[in-house]
């Protein structure tokens, strides 16, 4: 059946992997300008991928049986950093089962409970800024891995000394993935005390050891009155009674600092970029800032009411999409957009390309909040936080921090661009070069 594959680019994988890694907007875009969609890739080691972006098929795979479509086999590449029990690499009911366990701490509900402390980390964060150019990208990994310590790992005051180690642990190992080969297989050998891969697996040992003895403590001390999610996940059970084991607890710890950290981080500095160079947009988000917050400081309460700044936050997660697609390994044979497509195959939803999908939206490559304001957009269509049951339990959580750090930011301050800026690849995402250089200036 493999000869009913669609066609694609025919360069050798090894090629075809390092444009796929460093400029994947470009290869993608240009596979489809020569071939269409459906088309196939192939990388070295992996079975081939095919890429849709036609709504129609994306439902299709979005709704097809998780028994017979596995996406934690396509996120295989991640278990290294994430984890054995990370809900990102478990398929069939272990995935669901640890879903269910994740899913309590972020109900929509409790975004308000959270958002406090975003606000209060982010304000700390501005106080250091002066008047000279920084690099935004610094600076929202800062917040957003502050974000994190506080709501996810409760980390509290008077506790300065493990909450330090934590974070120069964490920054550490992400700082080794910012190369995008540390995900290839071929690249993760450890050959002495000073390669690489044995440098990140002494960091992970240390990390990891780090969060299981916090695990510890806190099983000692009880939830007492938090409600940050390792609480939550404390008490959490599986359907026999059982609670959460320390080494799921951790798993699915490093998952949300990974999955929730760098990829909010990368958002929010793409926000920054499009609004420093669309003063129309970012005068209009000024405006809504100002009549929700009359008083001046921005408040936990009202971020909700912040919908033209959600749809800036939208709009600007779909022309800078974070990270390239999601994908399904086809567990039986499956026909998806009218392609008979044998079991192995890897079914790519790119998002890259759903995103600057002609028939759906007008004028892609414009910058327009409006697509957003008012309107419901078809899972099948916009989806950067993935579809169907593998989407992003941490949606509503990364979309409220965005509104939350921007609000807080652009109520005194306004971005002003001072370099060109383009897409690169770090690690799993898609970011704007050189950190985004950006200076700020009083409103």
């Amino acid at each position: 059946m493999s000869e009913l594959l669609p066609p694609g680019p025919s360069s050798p994988p090894w090629l075809q992997l390092m444009q796929f890694l460093y400029r994947p907007q470009r290869f993608l875009g240009g596979a489809r300008e020569r071939y269409g969609t459906p088309f196939t890739f192939r990388l070295p080691g992996l079975p081939p991928f095919v890429s849709f972006c036609d709504p129609a098929a994306v439902k299709e795979v979005f709704t097809g049986s998780p028994r017979e479509l596995y996406a934690g086999q396509a996120n295989i590449v991640l278990k290294p950093f994430l984890g054995p029990h990370s809900v990102l690499v478990l398929d069939g009911d272990l995935h669901m089962e640890q879903r269910r366990l994740l899913l309590p701490p972020f109900r929509g509900d409790r975004m308000k409970s959270y958002g406090g402390a975003m606000i209060d980390i982010t304000r700390a964060r501005m106080a250091r800024w002066g008047r000279m150019p920084m690099r935004m990208q610094t600076e929202t990994q800062a917040i957003t891995l502050e974000v994190i310590l506080r709501t996810v790992f409760g980390m509290q005051e008077g506790r300065e000394k493990r909450t330090e180690a934590l974070r120069t642990c964490l920054v550490k190992t992400l700082k080794m993935l910012d190369n995008p080969l540390s995900i290839v297989k071929e690249f993760q050998r450890d050959l002495g005390p000073w390669s690489p891969w044995r440098r990140f697996l002494d960091l992970r040992s240390r990390m990891r050891g780090l969060i299981t003895d916090e695990i510890a403590d806190r099983r000692v001390v009880g939830r007492g009155d938090r409600d940050d999610v390792l609480s939550l996940l404390l008490e959490a059970t599986h359907e026999d009674g059982r609670p959460m084991s320390d080494e799921e607890i951790r798993d699915e710890l490093v998952t949300m600092l990974v999955a929730g950290h760098e990829t909010t981080a990368t958002g929010l500095s793409w926000a920054i970029h499009r609004l420093s160079t669309h003063p129309d947009v970012l005068r209009r988000v000024q405006d809504e800032l100002d009549r929700t917050f009359p008083e001046g400081r921005v408040t936990p309460e009202k971020i909700g009411d912040l919908e033209y700044l959600d749809a800036v936050a939208k709009e600007t997660l779909r022309i800078h999409p974070v990270i390239p697609g999601v994908g399904r390994v086809l567990q039986v044979p499956t026909e998806i957009g009218g392609v008979e497509l044998p079991a192995g195959t890897i079914v790519a939803c790119s998002i890259v390309l759903a995103n600057t999908n002609t028939d759906v939206w007008d004028e892609p490559e414009r910058f327009d909040p409006e697509r957003f304001v008012g309107k419901r957009i078809s899972p099948y269509e916009f989806f950067p936080f993935g579809g169907g049951v593998r989407r992003c339990i941490g949606e509503a959580f990364a979309l409220w921090e965005m509104r939350a750090v921007l609000a807080t930011i652009l109520r005194e301050l306004e971005p002003v661009a001072v370099a060109p800026v383009r897409t690169v690849r770090r690690n799993i995402t898609l970011s704007p070069s050189l950190g985004l250089p950006i200076r700020f200036r009083r409103r």
